[in-house]
C-alpha cells in the first residue's frame, strides 16, 4: 500500500446545500461538504467564516438540501460565490425558495429532501468558523422521491458525493445490500 500522509479524506463526502435568510430577508445558500451525523436526531457541520456563517449567528436556524445530479452546476456555484460578493448569486442558480414549515429558513424546491435545523451548540468558535451540532426539527421529501414504504427512496435521488481527494463530485449508485441484514450470513 503506498503512503499518501495525512488528509481529511472520509470518503464518501455528502455535498450540502445550507439555507439561510440574509439580514435582509433574501435567501442565501452555500455549499458543505464536511458533515455527519451526530446522534440520532442531530447532525454536525464544520464551516468556515461566510456569509452564511453570519446569517446562522443571527437567527440560529437553517436547512440542509442534499444535492443531486440536476443542481450540481448550481450547487458548486453557491459554494465558490459569496453573498458577499454577488448580490445576484440565489437568482443565477434559478432556485425557488419557499419558507420552512419549522424552522426560519428557506427550503430550496428543486432538491429532493431537506431537512430544517436549529443549532445546538457551536464548538471552538474562532474568527475561522465553527463546528455546529444542529438539531434536526424535521425532515421534508418531495413526494416524486418517496418509496413504496412512504419513506425517502435514496436511489431515485441521484445524489452527488464530494471527492476531496480528486475534487470532483460523484454520482452515487444502486442498492447493493440490506443493513444489518447482510453480514448475518457470516453468523
Amino acid at each position: 500500500m503506498k503512503s499518501l500522509g495525512s488528509k481529511p479524506w472520509l470518503l464518501p463526502q455528502p455535498v450540502l446545500i445550507i439555507g439561510t435568510y440574509c439580514k435582509n430577508g433574501e435567501p442565501n445558500a452555500m455549499n458543505a461538504a464536511w458533515a455527519g451525523t451526530w446522534d440520532m436526531h442531530e447532525i454536525m457541520i464544520s464551516i468556515g467564516a461566510h456569509a452564511t456563517t453570519e446569517n446562522l449567528n443571527a437567527k440560529g436556524e437553517f436547512t440542509v438540501a442534499f444535492a443531486t445530479a440536476d443542481t450540481l452546476v448550481a450547487s458548486d456555484f453557491v459554494g465558490i460565490i459569496s453573498a458577499k460578493n454577488d448580490a445576484q448569486k440565489m437568482e443565477k442558480t434559478n432556485w425557488t425558495a419557499i419558507k420552512a414549515e419549522n424552522v426560519d429558513a428557506p427550503v430550496f424546491t428543486a432538491f429532493p429532501m431537506t431537512l430544517e435545523c436549529r443549532i445546538k451548540e457551536k464548538i471552538d468558535e474562532s474568527e475561522s468558523g465553527y463546528y455546529i451540532i444542529a438539531e434536526v426539527v424535521n425532515v421534508l421529501c418531495d413526494e416524486a422521491y418517496l418509496a413504496e414504504d412512504g419513506k425517502p427512496d435514496v436511489e431515485r435521488m441521484n445524489l452527488i458525493t464530494y471527492d476531496p481527494v480528486h475534487h470532483g463530485y460523484i454520482q452515487l449508485g444502486k442498492n447493493i445490500g440490506k443493513a444489518f441484514s447482510d453480514g448475518k450470513k457470516l453468523k
